[in-house]
């Protein structure tokens, strides 16, 4: 039942907002009462944090996985290109709220998340980082900055890509993985 009210707030928040949306509206989607909501939740708040923890959990999780699997730092950014974008299929609408609704948390979880985001960030610095230094990726390059030009393009996706549209994630996630790792290569001799 809890991941039936989590699923169905996951829907009811993409469409309408968190602020927007009721508990009578969660409860009135799954057919239970409020009282089968408190049974697993103290508040919407308390929903809104456990979307946003299992997000970030999973993306770290994966994240640290890419790091330590894969060769090369060329093909660490392309994975973790892959793995942002291909959630768009995946997991689109718990992203959405991911991305957008940070700002209806309390303070205390609010910090708990933005420390997360900041250790996912913190990788693909330190990936980008390593690159310079193995020169796979060019010397001038300032790693915080082009994370951060990583992060925009991926996270905004989610507000444009339709996984069912004319390209597909997998390509689009090629696309950009080429649009950055051409920007960012070492020169050839």
């Amino acid at each position: 039942m809890k991941e039936e009210i989590t699923r169905h707030s996951v829907k009811l928040f993409q469409q309408k907002g968190f602020s927007e949306t009721s508990i009578q509206d969660i409860v009135d989607s799954v057919g239970v009462t409020k009282g089968s909501f408190y049974y697993y939740f103290k508040s919407k708040e308390q929903l809104l944090m456990e979307i946003h923890s299992r997000y970030i959990d999973d993306l770290l999780h994966r994240q640290k996985k890419v790091i330590a699997n894969e060769e090369n730092n060329q093909n660490k950014i392309a994975k973790i290109i892959e793995l942002i974008i291909l959630d768009i299929k995946t997991q689109g609408p718990n992203g959405r709220i991911y991305l957008r609704e940070m700002r209806n948390l309390s303070k205390k979880n609010a910090d708990i998340i933005k420390a997360k985001r900041s250790k996912f960030r913190h990788n693909i610095e330190q990936v980008i980082v390593e690159g310079i230094e193995s020169g796979e990726f060019r010397k001038e390059l300032q790693p915080k900055l082009i994370t951060f030009a990583v992060l925009g393009v991926t996270n905004w996706s989610y507000q444009w890509m339709n996984p069912s549209g004319d390209v597909s994630v997998e390509e689009l996630a090629v696309i950009f993985s080429d649009f950055v790792l051409h920007g960012i290569q070492a020169k050839e001799g």
